[in-house]
């Protein structure tokens, strides 16, 4: 386990740090995905904005964290970065 992955461990164990970890992972993972799904395929945010249909300026609030994209948005970016938006519950 890293030092990071261990830190959170035990910054978890807080109750209220762990309740505003909890409400913000998604969001979290979200912008997570899109920047390592962007820089796979090699492409700047103008890029996918061009492919998607996103402004450019959306995706740097997004990646930013800035705001939470709607689901509608997700499945523009997929499609812009050649993949399917798949949503699961687990």
């Amino acid at each position: 386990m890293s030092d990071i992955d261990e830190l959170l461990q035990e910054e978890l164990k807080d109750e209220e740090f762990a309740q505003i970890w909890e409400e913000t992972e998604l969001e979290y993972q979200i912008k997570r995905m899109l920047v390592a799904a962007r820089i796979e395929k090699k492409m700047t945010q103008k890029d996918l904005a061009e492919k998607s249909g996103v402004r450019q300026s959306n995706i740097s609030r997004i990646e930013s964290g800035a705001c939470v994209p709607t689901i509608t948005t997700l499945k523009e970016l997929a499609k812009g970065l050649g993949k399917t938006l798949r949503i699961e519950m687990i």
